[in-house]
């Protein structure tokens, strides 16, 4: 009995087979080459992030004819002045023993420390606050200590301190240096010489150092927001400068074209002349000179473009006035002369005369518009006739007004005029007339009357 048949439920058959999911199954990795069976099982198959050794380094195997061991033998380093004698494991191929100096002496640097003499000293290197004492101690230190002058301040024997010891020491080997030198001038280029060291700056710089060291997080809090603010302050200033600094050269010259402009425009036109040129052809001066100064003000607040963006906007601020038929036949013009529509090398001085073609080229094409204008002009003053104007009549007009006589319209006895009647029956898209008004009939007088 189990709980089935206490609690009276039917009992189930289990199925016998149950179904197995399908497992895709996984291909067999290959152990590359190369690689132990613990490390490829501790890895799992990654990659290392480094390369160590290449795989063809591994299958190459030596020359059968080189037979290579390894011996413990002796060697001695030239960095040591001892004459040391150590022994190390060497690779020895066919019995030869590799001769030359130590592999590692060669990464044993010491600093060049300047030796002076007493003649030199008492000529020279006389200080009231050293002694020629103390001099020899601090370039012996030196030179052991490969000038690390925090240990050289531990083991001097009087109280210095770092700057003073290495105000000292540079100070003595510049003298030394521009004392011995041919002239000044071959020593100029030194170090020691176009860089001297210069103590006070020294002491300020570790005194403010430490004090940025020492700050508490409020007080480096409030300095980051002084300088937001100092920061935002120059921008604002430098921003209303640049909107009140003149007029770059090429906003100047821009002026002066216009100015020229404005003169030609001058003379050409008669002041006595009533005729009122087209607005294509005069360019107003101080349209242009505005869009150029807006322009370089925009650029001036970019502070870093590039010059082909601003060729552009100067274009763009030199044909503002134009039409858009002016400024494709200034480009038909470019083609015509060989010229790239942009500079293929657009330095300062390409894009500057760039724009002054294109100015000249604007120049012309108004000054041929004024020409072909007065030329019309001129060919009608020659035939003798008038410009038509608006609000003049036309005297052939006036004339036929003149010799129009007054011809008198019939008027019917009903009231209404017959040639308007007939214009009426004679218009076109009429089907049907409108029927006429009735005549108006006389009473007739009765006998009685009579």
């Amino acid at each position: 009995m189990d709980a089935k048949d206490i609690l009276g439920i039917p009992k189930t058959q289990l199925p016998t087979t149950q179904e197995k999911k399908s497992r895709p199954q996984k291909e067999p990795q290959r152990k590359p080459d190369g690689i132990s069976r613990e490390v490829y099982a501790l890895t799992g198959g990654l990659a290392p992030l480094m390369p160590s050794i290449d795989v063809s380094q591994l299958k190459k195997r030596p020359p059968s004819d080189e037979k290579i061991t390894w011996q413990w033998l002796p060697f001695t380093n030239s960095a040591r002045k001892d004459n040391l004698q150590l022994y190390h494991w060497v690779r020895v191929v066919n019995g030869v023993p590799p001769t030359g100096d130590y592999s590692f002496a060669k990464y044993n640097k010491s600093v060049d420390v300047v030796k002076y003499t007493d003649e030199e000293y008492e000529k020279y290197l006389t200080d009231p606050m050293w002694t020629k004492e103390e001099t020899d101690q601090l370039f012996e230190l030196c030179e052991r200590f490969d000038l690390r002058f925090i240990v050289i301040a531990d083991r001097f024997p009087s109280s210095r301190t770092v700057e003073e010891l290495k105000d000292r020491y540079y100070g003595v080997s510049r003298a030394i240096l521009i004392a011995r030198a041919p002239s000044p001038a071959d020593v100029s280029g030194h170090p020691l010489v176009k860089d001297p060291y210069n103590v006070s700056q020294e002491v300020e710089r570790k005194r403010a150092l430490s004090m940025v060291l020492s700050q508490t997080k409020h007080q480096e809090r409030k300095d980051a927001e002084v300088l937001a603010e100092a920061k935002r302050i120059t921008d604002s200033r430098m921003a209303s400068r640049a909107a009140e600094e003149p007029e770059m050269p090429v906003a100047s010259h821009v002026g002066s074209e216009s100015a020229d402009r404005a003169v030609v425009l001058g003379d050409t036109v008669s002041p006595s002349s009533n005729i009122q040129l087209p607005s294509a052809t005069v360019v107003p001066s101080t349209s242009i000179i505005a869009d150029s100064a807006s322009t370089l003000a925009s650029l001036r607040m970019l502070r870093v473009y590039l010059r082909t963006y601003a060729l552009e906007q100067m274009v763009q601020a030199a044909s503002s006035s134009a039409g858009l038929r002016t400024i494709k036949r200034v480009e038909q013009a470019l083609q015509e002369l060989g010229v790239n529509l942009k500079p293929k090398v657009p330095t300062k001085a390409v894009c500057a005369e760039h724009l002054e073609l294109r100015k000249e080229i604007l120049t012309l094409l108004n000054l041929q518009k004024q020409l072909q204008y007065k030329e019309a002009e001129g060919s009608s003053y020659r035939d003798g006739s008038y410009i038509d104007m608006p609000g003049t009549p036309k005297r052939s007009q006036r004339a036929g007004d003149q010799d129009r006589t007054f011809v008198p319209e019939s008027i019917n006895f009903g009231g209404e005029r017959v040639g308007k009647r007939d214009q009426k029956r004679k218009g076109p898209g009429r089907l049907s007339e409108a029927p006429s008004s009735p005549a108006h009939k006389r009473p007739r007088k009765k006998a009685s009357d009579l």
